[in-house]
Parts: C-alpha cells; sequence; structure tokens
C-alpha cells in the first residue's frame, strides 16, 4: 500500500475509523477517500455501487459497523446483525467487483466462543457456541470474515479480516447505555466525582477479564498489515485458511481491577456495588496475538496512559456537549 495510493476508509468518524485516518496521515497517506453518513449510505447497496464505480479506491479499510455494550446488545439484536451484516456486504462486494488491491475489514474479538480456550487463538473461530448476550453481532462479524475468505478463495482477492480486542481512546461512545465498558466507566466515575457521590453501581460481578487496546495502537497494527511486502501479505490471505489476524495487547484486567483504575486516573475515592443480577458476559477475552508479533508489530500504548489520555477525549468531549 503506497503512500500515495487512493484509501478508502469505510466508517472514518468512528471511533476505529478515526484513528485509521490519524494513522494513515502519520504515515504520509494523503490520498484519503472519505463519506459521512450523510453522503454515502453504506447500507444502501445502489449507492454503495456507485460510490465504488465512481471513486475507484486501490485499497480499502472497513471500519463502518454498529457497535454498542452489553444493554445495546440486547436491547436491540434485529439493528446489530442486519446493520452489520448489509454494511460489510455492500462494501466488501464492491471492493471485489472494481479490483480493489487490498481490503482490511475490521472484526471483533466476540466472534471466538463463550468459552474459547485463553488466549484465543485465530483457529478457533467456530469452535464451540457463542456468548448469547452479543451473538447477533458476532454472527455479523464471522460473516464478514467469511465473506473476505470467499472473495479470496473464488476471486483471487486480497482481503484480510483483523479482529481487534476491545478498543478505547479519542472518539469512543460515552453514551450512558449504548457505551463499552471502559468509557461507561469513564463517564460514571467522572459524573460520581462532579456531583460528590460515594458509590458507583456497576453491572455483573466484577470478576470477568478483559483487554483492552488503544485505538491509535490497533490503527497503527492495521496499518502495519496492509503495508507488508506482498510475499508476507498473501500469506495471510491464502486461500487455504480464513484470512485472519488477532489485534490485542496481549493481557487482560479484570473489571474490578479496570475500574479502579479508571477512577485513579478520574480522581475520585469512592467505592463500587456490583450487581449481580445483571450479565457478565463471556468470562474472559483474551487474544493470542503471536501471529501479529511474529510479523513485528507491538503495541506502545500502556493501559493507564491509554485510559488517561481518553479521560481527556471524555472531558473535551464533555465541554463541547455543555
Amino acid at each position: 500500500m503506497e503512500a500515495g495510493a487512493r484509501i478508502y476508509i469505510a466508517g472514518h468518524r468512528g471511533l476505529a475509523g478515526s484513528a485509521l485516518v490519524r494513522a494513515l496521515e502519520r504515515a504520509g497517506c494523503g490520498n484519503l477517500v472519505l463519506r459521512n453518513h450523510a453522503e454515502l449510505e453504506l447500507a444502501d447497496a445502489v449507492a454503495v455501487r456507485e460510490f465504488f464505480r465512481r471513486e475507484r479506491p486501490e485499497h480499502v479499510f472497513v471500519a463502518a459497523a454498529k457497535v454498542g455494550g452489553i444493554l445495546a446488545n440486547d436491547r436491540y439484536p434485529a439493528d446489530f446483525i442486519a446493520e452489520n451484516l448489509a454494511i460489510e456486504l455492500n462494501v466488501i462486494r464492491e471492493a471485489a467487483r472494481t479490483g480493489v488491491k487490498r481490503l482490511l475489514f475490521l472484526g471483533s474479538s466476540c466472534i471466538y466462543p463463550r468459552d474459547c480456550p485463553q488466549p484465543m487463538k485465530e483457529e478457533q473461530l467456530l469452535a464451540g457456541p457463542l456468548e448469547p448476550t452479543n451473538r447477533p453481532y458476532a454472527i455479523a462479524k464471522i460473516a464478514g470474515v467469511e465473506l473476505c475468505w470467499s472473495y479470496n478463495r473464488q476471486h483471487g482477492a486480497k482481503f484480510l479480516a483483523a479482529m481487534p480486542t476491545n478498543l478505547y481512546g479519542p472518539g469512543d461512545n460515552y453514551h450512558p447505555e449504548d457505551s463499552h465498558v471502559l468509557a461507561a466507566l469513564l463517564r460514571k466515575i467522572h459524573e460520581a466525582k462532579q456531583r460528590g457521590e460515594p458509590r458507583v453501581a456497576l453491572w455483573g460481578s466484577g470478576r470477568p477479564r478483559r483487554e483492552f487496546l488503544h485505538a491509535d495502537d490497533m490503527a497503527e497494527a492495521c496499518v502495519f498489515l496492509m503495508r507488508l511486502p506482498q510475499g508476507e501479505f498473501d500469506r495471510l490471505v491464502a486461500p487455504a485458511a480464513a484470512p485472519l489476524v488477532n489485534v490485542g495487547a496481549g493481557k487482560d484486567i479484570a473489571i474490578a481491577e479496570l475500574a479502579a483504575l479508571v477512577a485513579e486516573v478520574v480522581g475520585w475515592r469512592g467505592a463500587f456495588a456490583y450487581d449481580g443480577t445483571k450479565p457478565d458476559g463471556t468470562p474472559r477475552k483474551l487474544l493470542d496475538v503471536s501471529r501479529l508479533e511474529a510479523l513485528g508489530w507491538r503495541p506502545r500504548i500502556g493501559l493507564r496512559e491509554g485510559i488517561a489520555r481518553a479521560y481527556q477525549d471524555f472531558l473535551r468531549q464533555h465541554a463541547a456537549a455543555a
């Protein structure tokens, strides 16, 4: 993927997509094709076909998706599976139709079985039942992996699927009901500090373990993968196996420990009350990142540093909305 290549980032305003734009710009890639939701509805097959016919991007990052935490996934399962299936089908199909050189599809670590052996290897895809609380979203992401693999096998495409762990960072969604766990913790604890509240209620037991990766690290990993020499990239997308690479930090943390770390960063000294009647989700989700590390990439942003950066982003958003 040359610096002057025409590169389309689907979903460039989201957490992952905006990080990809920053990473590409740092890498000297200035010929970026960007369209917001009002300019291009990715669930509209006709609009997406016309966009690819007209713009002819050489490389594509598929970061567009409908995302949310446990509550949002439980409340809107039809929306999560239908919208994500439509987006990835339209973009991947038209990328293949117009001869895109390389494509990277962003999935999620929730594609792996609920009780998957830890850390989770790429080969464990479809090895067992999924976590029920986000199964519709996970199935949509699995379909995206299968689309990439199928176009590679049938049409000789060079489409790669990257499975990032839980992301956070600039541009995250801090909605009280629709956000992911780290963003939700930042908002809850900040508001408790502002109100002088001594206690914060959290879902579940606090025992599940999660892995977190700063969005800028994720983006650097994706750009690294897309700029691999042809031989190395070809091995990743060879038709014999799913074209799948885990992207993570390689270590996890219990939710209770994460909450304490966020409280430390925010400067709140209260206590947490865990509601055991609410679901925990998957007990543990830690990615095996040995495939990515063997290629020569490792994350740079530590969790405490990343949370501090994310808190500053939250404060900027909070101030702008006030």
